[in-house]
């Protein structure tokens, strides 16, 4: 299967028996939040959306993995209301449409329409490609393909200028594992693959922060070698490998923490 980044986009393509789209972490509703703390912006649900029709034509599938709804314990109105609406939207355009679950995902199948496939947060499997969303672990499964599709992290890159100004723009990662098996897994993924959030109103977790707050059980058990994963802009550009680019988090930056 050949698996690639669409230009200028936070989206996945992969070919192989059939031609499918990835995308990850869409958090339906983060603005419903955003407006309870005062700020105000519109909602991303509409240009999600016509991002994945527009993509549509020449792909037969569409994989969202997990996080795409925002409030957790619970749902918005917001959720609710643009949540259906946006799947009966791809399910026009897709032949199949499918999730998996993320930490954020709960009781997400009371907004779905039917047709809609939901997948366990252990993840799925398709040629040889695995997706998780990330917060927990896979399947044997899907630790057992070439690759290991990922959302959850947010993944960007902090960029510092002279004036000591912060720029934060989102990026892909292409990482390794640190050994070819575990006890838990008798194999292991070649590459991992961090999608970057397609919602806009996340800035983002900056990768390149000494010691970076990585989320979820892969991480914390130190499995995946981040100091030599490559850090990609969505459009294209290859910056280094994420040691290479570390930089000291100042404690007046605020970045995404809640994944």
């Amino acid at each position: 299967m050949e698996i690639s980044p669409i230009v200028d986009r936070p989206v996945l393509e992969l070919i192989g028996e059939r031609r499918t789209i990835c995308v990850g972490d869409l958090h339906i509703g983060l603005e419903h939040e955003m407006k309870m703390n005062g700020v105000h912006v519109p909602s991303q649900t509409s240009r999600m959306e016509k991002e994945l029709v527009s993509l549509a034509p020449g792909h037969d599938l569409l994989i969202i993995i997990g996080d795409v709804k925002h409030m957790v314990p619970g749902s918005s109105r917001q959720e609710y209301r643009e949540v259906p609406q946006f799947f009966r939207t791809l399910l026009r355009h897709y032949a199949s449409v499918e999730i998996v679950r993320g930490n954020h995902d709960t009781n997400i199948e009371d907004m779905l329409p039917d047709g809609v496939v939901v997948h366990p947060a252990s993840g799925c499997a398709m040629e040889d490609a695995g997706f998780v969303h990330g917060h927990t672990w896979p399947s044997e499964e899907v630790m057992g393909q070439r690759v290991l599709v990922m959302g959850h992290n947010h993944p960007a890159v902090m960029f510092e200028d002279g004036l000591g100004t912060n720029t934060i723009e989102r990026c892909w990662v292409r990482a390794q594992f640190k050994a070819a098996r575990t006890e838990r897994y008798p194999r292991l993924p070649n590459e991992v693959i961090m999608v970057p959030s397609m919602n806009l109103s996340l800035r983002g977790s900056p990768v390149n922060f000494v010691k970076p707050k990585m989320l979820g059980p892969m991480f914390s058990q130190e499995l995946i070698d981040m100091d030599e994963a490559r850090v990609y802009l969505l459009d294209g550009v290859y910056l280094g490998t994420v040691g290479s680019m570390r930089v000291e988090r100042r404690r007046r930056f605020k970045v995404d923490d809640d994944h």
